[in-house]
């Protein structure tokens, strides 16, 4: 199936369905959207000073507990922007959402609505504004999502990118790509006879696994099937960035070339050896470069880490989730207390305000 709002191959929502998230209830398709139920952390996005509160109060653990709820999501954790199928109206999509909800859960969270974006059509972007206004109209309480990075491919050289930047990010960035001369890079696409390969599968994994466990947010930890089933898969156009030092593989970056752009999606990396060859930087720098050179019009970034990004030149496009709450208390509470729950918005207000100052 093809979907509206797409950034990626379809073919890795029927991947994601196959095979979800750990502790995740993959659902079928429903009025045309792919969904599934997991517990959800409702401070998963809250903003650092709302946890730095909750940490502080009394039996803190004991309340964390109490906001992990089982949550019903229309969407998926693969994909940048919620896949939409135009079977049906955009104004009459939310209903029947709610309807295939049916109160299996305490919470609906419709996931990643894409805001006015400039990476979809302008037939798109009036889908995504038709239904979010038809959302509020049925109770939906409106919260605002990350902030996805995207960089235009509007430049003819890695230095004339880098020359868009303040001299003191120029020199800082030109020193941790000095160590791009001691790492060998490999590119393979999806599909390769290499990924045929357990070792070579399960090598990967494991960089996958260091990075997740580091991360900040702890949500979606996706399976070792579901990457041996993208991996293997050669119809997703899947290009595998893999970097080497002389010990061996100490990162991987996964991306797909869709739409004439290039999609950012997974990394795996090594540590200390991946920060010890600033292998972030170096990455960044290889899909710019790459992109460039075959005529791509864009390079998109993802959505975690939107500080480093913006240091790198990137700039941003935001989501809205649409959330209903069962309990009208539960839900007029949510709706007084959810700009807690807009760090990125937050973190991109103070970063744009310092920027014209």
């Amino acid at each position: 199936m093809r979907y509206w709002n797409e950034l990626e191959p379809a073919g890795l929502v029927g991947h994601f369905l196959s095979h979800p998230p750990e502790g995740f209830e993959a659902l079928t398709p429903s009025a045309g959207l792919p969904g599934f139920i997991a517990d959800f952390d409702l401070l998963t996005t809250a903003d650092p000073q709302a946890l730095r509160y909750v940490t502080a109060l009394p039996g803190h653990c004991w309340l964390r507990k109490l906001l992990r709820w089982p949550t019903y999501f229309f969407g998926t954790t693969v994909t940048e922007y919620m896949p939409m199928a135009t079977s049906i109206a955009a104004n009459a999509l939310p209903g029947h959402l709610k309807e295939d909800w049916g109160k299996r859960t305490r919470l609906l969270i419709i996931k990643d609505v894409p805001l006015q974006s400039c990476l979809l059509s302008a037939a798109e972007r009036e889908y995504s504004d038709t239904f979010l206004a038809a959302c509020q109209q049925l109770g939906f309480i409106s919260v605002e999502g990350q902030a996805l990075a995207y960089v235009p491919i509007d430049f003819s050289s890695t230095d004339d990118y880098l020359s868009r930047l303040s001299a003191g990010r120029r020199r800082d960035i030109r020193r941790k790509l000095r160590s791009r001369a001691k790492i060998r890079l490999e590119i393979l696409p999806t599909g390769h006879e290499r990924f045929l390969t357990e070792e070579f599968l399960a090598k990967l994994y494991d960089l996958y696994q260091e990075v997740y466990s580091q991360s900040e947010i702890h949500f979606d930890k996706l399976t070792a099937d579901f990457f041996r089933a993208v991996f293997q898969d050669g119809t997703l156009a899947g290009q595998v960035f893999l970097y080497y030092t002389e010990g061996g593989l100490i990162g991987f970056n996964l991306c797909f070339i869709h739409g004439n752009k290039l999609i950012d999606k997974f990394v795996g990396f090594h540590y200390p050896d991946a920060r010890q060859h600033n292998l972030y930087f170096i990455s960044w720098m290889e899909n710019l470069e790459y992109a460039r050179s075959r005529g791509l019009t864009h390079y998109v970034a993802g959505w975690t880490d939107p500080e480093i990004k913006a240091y790198l030149g990137a700039r941003f496009t935001f989501t809205r989730h649409a959330v209903y709450v069962r309990h009208p208390l539960l839900r007029a509470l949510l709706s007084r207390l959810s700009r807690f729950f807009e760090s990125d918005r937050a973190w991109f207000d103070e970063h744009e305000s310092s920027t014209r100052s």
